[in-house]
């Protein structure tokens, strides 16, 4: 992508300059740099991407194509993203500063989302269910929702936008996705990579600019059916609010405090190298980050120098380098954010081992170096508040029943990593986490098969797999009298 450049929102199939004729700049985190400017949306920009997406679900082409056919359409879609992936993976490498290497890795694995829905798409139907009056044919169908908003972070746009679009499509939906300011380019383009793979036009509508505009446009526009979400709890609770008082559904995928729990017969290396990766990769900037780390006390002094050690070698720099192992913050206040709660954690008397200062990394941009933090309780703001940064809190523990009442007290509930070599263990420990997705001697696993769901302050709903297919779809129950006789008592129900 050539430098500042002008994006403009895609509706209707093609680009859409603002109704306001207004733009805001987006940097390179890791330089500062101008890389282009994206239109800034606002409430009639919103209505007219909600216009197109109303237009395409309802027009024939779309309505009354065979789900096959979808499916063959997404197929499409994720061959495309495939074709295009090293350009796609280098744009949102600028965009977000995550590493260059990282992204390539994610470019490999998303087009499998589309195939797997693209597989999925004629499986969705409903049931014959069974009556007691044989006279009586009972029967069930899914039928896809509307237009479904979808508003998704910097931190992953692709990967957080693929989680809602690719499952939204399957089911015959239409989608006006709102993505982050930070982060406009790669997702603009996966909107055109959808009309090249033949979906109609107004199938797929972006609108970019910023959340007090246009995302609040876009939750409020009484057009939509459904309201998909990944970002704070804060704003998800606000979301849900205006989706419970218009009765459209809600999935929200939320902030996250995640417990990474390292028992004494554990493989201490091999843990190790899984706090490290749950925590500094993507420079902690992820919702699932294990940024809670409880250690038995005979291993902790084991665990901390080696997850010490190796944060200290981290590289960090050009996250287009190969070489390089920590790119940027996102942008300046989320750096800002990070170094706040660095600071509140030595107020509340915790102690920084290492780490623990803001960077330019040479290039002039948003780096915070990769941090530990000991001396610290479950009580203290920077081990209960989501920092989403690379600041590890790692603390001991005795008992297995201790850490489990450990892990569980927090708001949140969206995952958790358990390291242990007794398999009894892993299962039982597994069983009393509060959280929808467990590890076991792994962490940030992830496939689009698998469903994933955050508890208590992390969300509702469910994403990915099968079980996706009921956020986007609505149940319709048939009653069919195949007799010819007379109704014998119209004020008895039949069943």
């Amino acid at each position: 992508m050539s430098e500042q450049i002008t994006l403009n929102h895609f509706i209707g199939g093609q680009p859409a300059e603002p109704h306001s004729g207004e733009y805001f700049e987006s940097t390179n985190p890791a330089t500062r740099e101008v890389i282009y400017r994206a239109a800034r949306g606002n409430e009639a920009d919103v209505a007219a991407a909600v216009t197109s997406a109303q237009q395409a679900f309802e027009d024939p082409r779309w309505r009354n194509l065979s789900q096959t056919r979808r499916g063959h359409l997404l197929r499409r879609l994720g061959d495309l993203i495939a074709a295009n992936a090293e350009e796609l993976a280098r744009s949102e490498s600028r965009d977000n500063g995550k590493l260059l290497r990282e992204m390539r890795a994610q470019l490999a694995g998303l087009p499998e989302y589309y195939y797997y829905y693209a597989g999925l798409a004629d499986k969705i139907h409903g049931d014959v269910i069974p009556t007691s009056d044989r006279a009586i044919l009972n029967y069930t169908t899914r039928e896809p929702l509307g237009v479904v908003g979808a508003i998704t972070p910097w931190n992953s746009p692709l990967t957080l936008t693929t989680s809602k679009l690719a499952p939204a499509l399957c089911a015959g939906n239409t989608v006006v996705i709102k993505p982050s300011e930070y982060t406009s380019a790669t997702v603009l383009r996966l909107a055109e990579l959808a009309v090249e793979a033949g979906f109609p036009p107004g199938a797929v509508n972006v609108v970019t600019g910023f959340g007090a505009e246009a995302g609040q446009a876009l939750v409020d526009n009484r057009g939509l059916a459904k309201i998909s979400f990944t970002g704070s709890t804060g704003t998800g609770a606000r979301i849900a609010r205006a989706a419970a008082g218009r009765f459209i559904g809600a999935t929200l995928e939320l902030g996250g405090k995640s417990p990474n729990i390292i028992f004494e017969d554990a493989n201490i290396a091999n843990a190790a190298m899984g706090v490290v990766a749950g925590i500094f990769a993507a420079a902690g900037q992820t919702c699932i980050a294990g940024s809670r780390i409880f250690a038995h006390r005979s291993v902790y002094d084991e665990l901390l120098e080696r997850v010490t050690e190796r944060a200290q070698s981290i590289q960090i720099g050009d996250p287009l380098l190969d070489d390089t192992e920590l790119g940027p913050l996102a942008f300046g206040d989320q750096r800002d954010k990070v170094a706040s709660y660095v600071d509140l954690g030595r107020d509340e008397g915790a102690r920084v081992l290492t780490g623990g200062r803001a960077t330019d990394g040479g290039l002039g941009g948003y780096f915070y170096e990769p941090t530990v933090l000991v001396d610290v309780t479950n009580d203290m703001r920077v081990v209960r508040e989501e920092i989403f940064g690379p600041v590890a809190a790692i603390m001991p523990f005795d008992t297995e029943e201790e850490v489990v009442r450990l892990a569980n007290d927090t708001e949140y509930g969206l995952a958790a990593g358990v390291w242990t070599t007794n398999l009894s263990r892993a299962h039982r420990v597994a069983a009393q986490l509060e959280a929808g997705t467990i590890w076991i001697n792994t962490y940030r696993a992830m496939s689009p098969m698998s469903p994933r769901q955050g508890f208590k302050n992390s969300g509702v709903g469910i994403e990915h797999g099968t079980e996706t297919m009921k956020e986007y779809t609505r149940l319709k129950s048939v009653w069919v009298n195949t007799s010819e006789e007379p109704v014998a008592d119209p004020f008895i129900l039949r069943s």
